[in-house]
């Protein structure tokens, strides 16, 4: 369980190691003429997600608790979860391992091998790189840092939660972000509760968070689509789900065309690169899949700009 106290100590902790990122007011003419909108640019955030937020955490807790030794710290991530410890590890000077499914994006691959991560290929899904890097843990004693269900790395990510209430005065009714294993969502629950809302926004090809509400727990979902290499957990975490319940967290889908057409806005009009996964939290307002109440405040969370840009620009015809 992770509550507004562990936020709260997370902060304390990454205050001098993260990025404060910009939150601008959108025109609401294009995303919600009844409502208030602004962008919270996390993908400005070190590694270019807020990743770098929990595995800041995770890490420098671990070492004022004795428990980062020599052997360093190990990961499994697709991508931005393997990113922002590689970074964190290098920032306190110890080793990163991270394992990655064969499926992973070339484009994180290339920046884990820049920012001198040991990447291991395990496996072609998301559960063969997560076994191999526990047992990398067991036989070594590095560090295990999960990429989204464990207390100090939900609690990282929920000082944005945070981050975004200061910013806003307090005025702020709604936070919509993107979920895929739920430590985002978790973290900033927790940093919100009692103050505002958080809807987590899912493409329907990856309805983790859904599911596990409509069971009552967290429950296998399959996964695919537009967004599976940074939505791609099969699973929410426990802590995620318990943090949902408690606070009331809604959730809304989202079809992967929508996904697309919000990507793509978010470059034609504003010049902003992001990835699929991210650009989820806004489909579900251009879509009409969340819909506004008259003179709602409401935070988007572009959380991650780990991608490749290339489809973003059409080829010029000749006339």
């Amino acid at each position: 369980m992770i509550l507004p106290s562990d936020v709260a100590a997370a902060a304390t902790r990454v205050h001098d190691h993260l990025r404060t990122t910009p939150l601008v007011e959108a025109d609401p003419a294009t995303f919600a003429p009844a409502a208030k909108v602004w962008l919270k640019l996390e993908q400005l955030q070190h590694t270019g997600s807020f990743k770098a937020r929990g595995a800041f955490n995770r890490i420098l807790a671990a070492a004022e608790e004795g428990h980062l030794t020599d052997a360093g710290v190990v990961t499994a991530s697709g991508g931005n979860a393997g990113l922002a410890v590689a970074h964190a590890a290098a920032q306190h000077g110890v080793p990163a391992q991270v394992y990655v499914p064969e499926t992973a994006p070339a484009v994180k691959v290339t920046k884990l091998d820049e920012l001198g991560a040991n990447v291991v290929r395990a496996g072609r899904k998301y559960a063969d790189a997560y076994e191999a890097a526990t047992q990398h843990a067991a036989e070594t004693g590095a560090l295990f840092c999960h990429a989204y269900d464990q207390l100090e790395i939900c609690a990282g990510q929920g000082t944005l939660g945070r981050e975004l209430l200061e910013q806003t005065r307090g005025e702020l009714d709604t936070v919509l972000l993107a979920v895929g294993g739920g430590g985002l969502m978790a973290g900033v629950a927790a940093a919100l509760e009692g103050d505002s809302g958080v809807v987590g926004v899912e493409p329907r090809t990856a309805p983790t968070l859904d599911a596990a509400l409509a069971a009552g727990e967290p429950v296998d979902a399959e996964v695919s689509g537009v967004a599976a290499d940074s939505l791609g957990a099969s699973r929410l975490g426990d802590i995620a789900h318990a943090v949902a319940a408690r606070t009331g967290v809604e959730s809304v889908l989202v079809d992967d065309d929508d996904i697309v057409a919000a990507r793509t806005l978010l470059w034609e009009r504003h010049r902003l690169v992001v990835e699929h996964g991210t650009a989820a939290a806004l489909a579900a307002l251009l879509s009409g899949a969340y819909r506004p109440r008259e003179g709602e405040r409401i935070a988007v969370v572009l959380c991650g700009a780990n991608t490749d840009p290339t489809d973003l620009v059409q080829p010029i015809r000749s006339g």
